[in-house]
Parts: C-alpha cells; sequence; structure tokens
C-alpha cells in the first residue's frame, strides 16, 4: 500500500537503492492539509460572528428595554407635574375669585353705605332748610361733593356784553354761527339735572369741544379755564364732535348729488379755469399724532421726520373742495407712511368713481395722484409745449382752492398743527368734526384773523403709475388746446 511506503525509515531506504518516494503523493497530502486547516479556520471565524451578533442583538434588546424604561419613567413624571400644577392653578385660581367676589362685594357695601350717608345728610340739610325757612316755596337738591372751581372766564364769555370781536378770536366764530351749532346740537348732547348735582349747560359744553379745537391747549388749561375736571372736559370734546359728525355732517358736508348743485359747481370752477366739468379740487395733508402702540412703522412719516430733524408719526387726511372751498368729501384715518393714490384707492369717492357716480366729471388732483378716466393732473414729464405749460397753469389755479381751503382748516383749528392728547382710534371723529366746522365757518362768512394763518407744507409722492387711462390722457390734450385756442391760457409762464 502506499501509505506503507510513505512510512520506510531512512535506513530502508539507505539499504535498498533501487526503492524510491513518489514527491506527487507528498505534495497532494500537504495541500489536503492545508485545506483542512483553512476549513477549520473559517469555520471558527464564522462561529466567532455568530457569536458576535448574539451578543451584539442581546446588548440591543438590553439598550431598547432600558430606553424604554426610561422613557415610561419621563412620562409618568411629567404626568404627575402637569396634575400637580392643574391642581395648583384650579386652586390659584378659585382664591382669585373669592377675593374678587370679596372685594366686589366690600366695594358694593361701601358705595351703599357712602350713599345712604349721603342721601341721610342731604335729607338732614333739607330738613333742616326747610324748618328754618317754612314760608320759602323753592326746591333745593341734594348735590354731591365737587370740587370748587371757578368759572369766571367762561361766565364772562358768555356774557351779553362780552365783544363780538374777542368771542369771535376765541372761538373762531361769532355768537351767531355759535348759538345756531348751540341749538342744532341740543337734542343730543343736552343732559338733565339730577338729585345730586346740576348738568352742565348746552353752551358750555359746544364751548369746551370749540375752545379745545381752535387753540389746541392742554385739557389741564382747557379744565381750569371753564371750571371743570380734566376728564370732564376729555368727555365732552368726544361727546360734541360724536354729536357733530352725526347730527351737523350730513347737513353740511355731503356730495353734491342734485343736478342743480352739480351745474352750480362746475359753471364756477370753469369760469375762472375754463376747464370744464370740474366737480372738486383733492388734496392731502398729514396730522401729526403720538406714536402709536402697534404698527408703528405704517404711521412713521419719514419725510416730516428728515425735514424736522424729529421722529414723526401722522395719519392722512384727504378732502375734496367746492369752488367755495368748502369739503364734500373727507378721507381720514390712514397711516402717514401711505402714498396720496393709496389713500385716493381706499377712499369713498374711488368706490363712487367705480360704481360709474362720477361718469363725464373732473375731480382735480396734483401730481401725486394718477391720471384716471375722472382724476384731472397736470404734465409732469420735461421739456413741455406752450399748451401745456397753459394747461399747467390753470391747473394750479384749480388746485390753489383745496390748498387754501386745508390753509384756512389748519389755521382755524390749531389742535391739528401739534399731536393732540386724544386716542387713535377717536381721531377720525375729531378731525371730521373740524372739517364740518369749517365748512359751516365758509358757508356763514366767518372770515379768519390773518395773524392765525399757519404754512402748509406737504410733500407730494409719485405715483407709481401715473397714466392709468389713454382716454383720460387724450381728453387732457384735448382740453389744453381749447384752453388756448378760447383764450384762456395765459402768460404766466413766461415770467
Amino acid at each position: 500500500m502506499p501509505r506503507r511506503k510513505r512510512r520506510v525509515s531512512d535506513e530502508d531506504s539507505n539499504s535498498d537503492p533501487n526503492l524510491t518516494i513518489d514527491p506527487t503523493s507528498n505534495q497532494a497530502s500537504d495541500n489536503l492539509g492545508k485545506k483542512k486547516n483553512k476549513k477549520r479556520s473559517i469555520a471558527r471565524l464564522l462561529t466567532s460572528l455568530a457569536a458576535l451578533d448574539a451578543q451584539e442583538e442581546s446588548d440591543r434588546r438590553d439598550t431598547d428595554e432600558s430606553e424604554r424604561r426610561d422613557l415610561s419613567l419621563l412620562e409618568s413624571n411629567h404626568q404627575q407635574k402637569t396634575e400637580a400644577m392643574l391642581d395648583y392653578y384650579s386652586s390659584m385660581q378659585e382664591q382669585f375669585n373669592q377675593l374678587d367676589e370679596s372685594d366686589t362685594i366690600r366695594v358694593k357695601r361701601a358705595r351703599l353705605a357712602a350713599t345712604a350717608a349721603a342721601t341721610s345728610v342731604a335729607a338732614a340739610a333739607s330738613v333742616a332748610e326747610n324748618s328754618a325757612e317754612p314760608a320759602s316755596g323753592g326746591t333745593h337738591h341734594r348735590r354731591l361733593w365737587v370740587k370748587d372751581r371757578s368759572k369766571a372766564w367762561w361766565d364772562r364769555c358768555n356774557s351779553p356784553d362780552f365783544p363780538e370781536n374777542e368771542f369771535r378770536a376765541a372761538f373762531r366764530m361769532g355768537r351767531a354761527t355759535f348759538d345756531m351749532i348751540c341749538d342744532e346740537l341740543r337734542s343730543v348732547v343736552a343732559r338733565e339735572d339730577t338729585m345730586l348735582r346740576a348738568a352742565i349747560p348746552v353752551q358750555q359744553r359746544v364751548a369746551v369741544c370749540i375752545w379745545r379745537l381752535a387753540t389746541g391747549e392742554p385739557l389741564r388749561l382747557v379744565s381750569k379755564r371753564f371750571g371743570l375736571g380734566i376728564s370732564t372736559c376729555h368727555k365732552l370734546v368726544l361727546e360734541v364732535c360724536s354729536a357733530i359728525k352725526t347730527v351737523l355732517m350730513p347737513k353740511f358736508l355731503q356730495w353734491p348729488t342734485e343736478a342743480d348743485a352739480i351745474s352750480s359747481i362746475k359753471s364756477k370752477f370753469e369760469s375762472f379755469s375754463g376747464i370744464p366739468n370740474v366737480i372738486g379740487s383733492m388734496y392731502t395733508t398729514h396730522i401729526p399724532i403720538i406714536a402709536p402702540k402697534i404698527s408703528v412703522a405704517a404711521y412713521f412719516n419719514r419725510r416730516h421726520t428728515e425735514r424736522n430733524q424729529k421722529t414723526s408719526y401722522s395719519i392722512t387726511l384727504q378732502g375734496v373742495v367746492d369752488a367755495n372751498g368748502a369739503f364734500t368729501d373727507v378721507c381720514i384715518g390712514w397711516p402717514g407712511s401711505m402714498p396720496d393714490e393709496q389713500v385716493l384707492e381706499k377712499s369713498a369717492l374711488f368706490q363712487r368713481a367705480a360704481a360709474g357716480m362720477l361718469t363725464d366729471t373732473w375731480v382735480v388732483g396734483g401730481n401725486s395722484y394718477p391720471l384716471m378716466d375722472w382724476v384731472l393732473v397736470p404734465y409732469d414729464h420735461q421739456n413741455l409745449t406752450w399748451t401745456q405749460h397753459a394747461f399747467n397753469e390753470k391747473m394750479g389755479d384749480l388746485r390753489r382752492i383745496s390748498k387754501e381751503a386745508f390753509t384756512r382748516l389748519k389755521s382755524r383749528w390749531s389742535c391739528l398743527q401739534k399731536r393732540t392728547e386724544v386716542k387713535l382710534q377717536d381721531l377720525p371723529v375729531v378731525l371730521g368734526a373740524c372739517c364740518v366746522l369749517h365748512n359751516i365757518c365758509e358757508i356763514r362768512g366767518e372770515e379768519m384773523e390773518p395773524e392765525i394763518r399757519c404754512e402748509l407744507i406737504d410733500d407730494e409722492t409719485v405715483p407709481e403709475n401715473p397714466v392709468r387711462s389713454t382716454a383720460a390722457k387724450e381728453k387732457r390734450d384735448s382740453i389744453s388746446h381749447n384752453l388756448l385756442h378760447r383764450g384762456y391760457a395765459g402768460t404766466g409762464f413766461f415770467s
């Protein structure tokens, strides 16, 4: 057998020189041994990998189990804390409710006790007066104690002997106009006397409001002048302004709707400008305000800030006036950062035009407004022709009417020139009342003193789209040529 041949000792091989060993069989046996060793190594390696995987899987399961336990514990603690906080909040809320109820009961009791004491004192005083003067037939009113303030200034102004020129200088109108306003507002602002105090007369109520609007004095000075409390004066100003808006605005500040009124306004505008179908002149001014608590950036007025070197906030007041300088439409209260064209788009005037109520009519405005089918503005490009210069000159005359009206408005009512103590939400009512009072003074021919005249400065903003209607552009060119051919074009632009 071959295996026995391989095991023959060296001695046998040496003794027998003819015996030989096969080298191929030795190599095969070595290869077979190596393969077995390799298989055993691979098997051990696979066994080690399997053991490592099993160990890793066991570690992962342990880690997951630990994380689940921690998460469960965390959720349990969070729920316990939440329940504890809710219980604490509920107990605190109950305590606060009990305190509020006790405070309310205590205040009510105090008020009842004070009222009872005042009633008893007043009754005792009334009985004493009646017993002391049995023959007197007069009625005695019980009154609450009020601070004694001097009304000497108002009593002197309310006297029939007070000079008319001084009354006009104080209230920006004559006594007859003032009495007319009082009569119109009497049914709304009048109050009845009570058992505890006498009501403030209508004349004094209206006078407090008009004086405050005319002078812009702080409420503490108005209080001293009229002998009333500061809060009472502020309340009277708002009440009378609201009454003016409710009662007098429908009578003295309305857009013309009757054919005769519209024809009269157009005729007056055309008589001194030559431009037909003009129903109003439009202008937008800014009213300074105290910095609001919300939307501060919207009310920031960059141009006034740069000019005055002081941070300024404002709201806009857009108005349209007739040929006499009386307002026919106002739009009040939009933020001061809003350009004129956007204020126009948000006004009732724009809605009226969109509804087709301004067909074949023009509202004249400055270069801060766009040219539309019903808004007529001057030429604003360079190198104007003779005809365009003449048209701009006549447009300047029409625009001057509205600017002069706004100048008289701010001059008469000085509260529009400075920041007032009125809240932002109450300002539209106050400004509307100023416009109505301006119309009353204009209609009744109340003259304005030259010394109270102020300078009106407003920056015109350039619209994003200056020409919004091709038809309006053609009509403007036609009006310009007609002005020149009809002899309305002046020669002021040569100077």
